[in-house]
């Protein structure tokens, strides 16, 4: 069996790589910055280490046969990038809808980055590029609350994905054949309105949730207050508008690979009940 390496061990994704690993019997290496604070299933090992220090990586990467990577959301450091891919051998990348172009949003470029440098290194890669995540629909659990979200495009049509479907599809693609050099986009089964999303969540929750659109001059003045970075809104505000009138692109690639459907957005909502109801 493979031994892994998984960076972002304990986020959204990673902890599920974590698993699928472990319970299909691979050997799997958790990177933590604090391995006694680190809940792990049974048998991954926890290993200190953080992608922003690259001098923390050496033990970590020591034997493995594959590493999943993903990238935080700190500044791209070629050598950690470079350093990883050639001592891993193997790398599934979990990336986002990009092109192979030089140029991109200001939401995706970085992944292009590293993708680039990736391929560079002569290691074996894959390219998971996922579509947005459900779990992004967390940020409207105070809105949900109240019964009402307030946010621009609420007819935009998303196929946001599971991250469990995200992280069945790394695992699947670093212990079996023939993924070398693939670029996989994943999405979730089906397109659903943003609207629709968050009735979902009340649908499941018992409680109504109505959408109310917020002014997209609005929304920029917000979002832009809560994530500092307008070049970043004004990318998501151009691709929630697009989606209004050309839906968000549905693959069948999760099955493809995995021999089943992907999970819809209400499976999600039902994993992710709790999160939205009162403290």
């Amino acid at each position: 069996m493979s031994r892994i390496l998984v960076t972002g061990a304990t986020g959204n994704v990673g902890r599920h790589v974590v698993s699928s690993l472990a319970e299909t019997g691979h050997e799997v290496r958790a990177l933590v910055r604090d391995p006694a604070r680190a809940v792990l299933p049974e048998g991954a090992e926890p290993v200190r280490g953080d992608l922003a220090d690259f001098d923390s990586l050496g033990p970590a990467l020591h034997g493995v046969d594959g590493v999943y990577l993903m990238w935080p959301g700190i500044p791209v450091d070629p050598r950690v990038v470079t350093t990883v891919a050639e001592r891993a051998g193997q790398v599934a990348y979990l990336s986002a809808d990009v092109t192979d172009l030089e140029d991109g949003e200001p939401a995706t470029i970085y992944h292009q980055e590293i993708e680039r440098l990736i391929r560079a290194s002569g290691t074996r890669w894959t390219f998971v590029r996922a579509i947005d995540f459900a779990t992004n629909t967390l940020a409207w659990a105070d809105q949900i609350r109240q019964g009402v979200v307030r946010l621009p495009y609420g007819k935009a049509a998303r196929s946001v994905i599971h991250e469990r479907d995200i992280a069945d599809v790394a695992a699947h693609v670093l212990t079996t054949p023939g993924h070398d050099g693939a670029k996989y986009l994943i999405t979730g089964p089906e397109s659903i309105t943003q609207e629709e999303l968050a009735r979902t969540v009340g649908e499941v929750i018992g409680r109504e949730v109505r959408w109310e659109d917020l002014p997209p001059e609005v929304a920029r003045e917000q979002l832009t207050a809560a994530w500092g970075n307008p070049a970043f809104v004004e990318a998501r505000l151009r691709a929630w508008e697009s989606f209004t009138h050309t839906p968000e692109r549905v693959t069948g690639t999760v099955e493809e690979l995995l021999g089943r459907p992907a999970r819809t957005f209400r499976t999600w909502a039902h994993d992710h009940a709790t999160d939205f109801l009162p403290a």
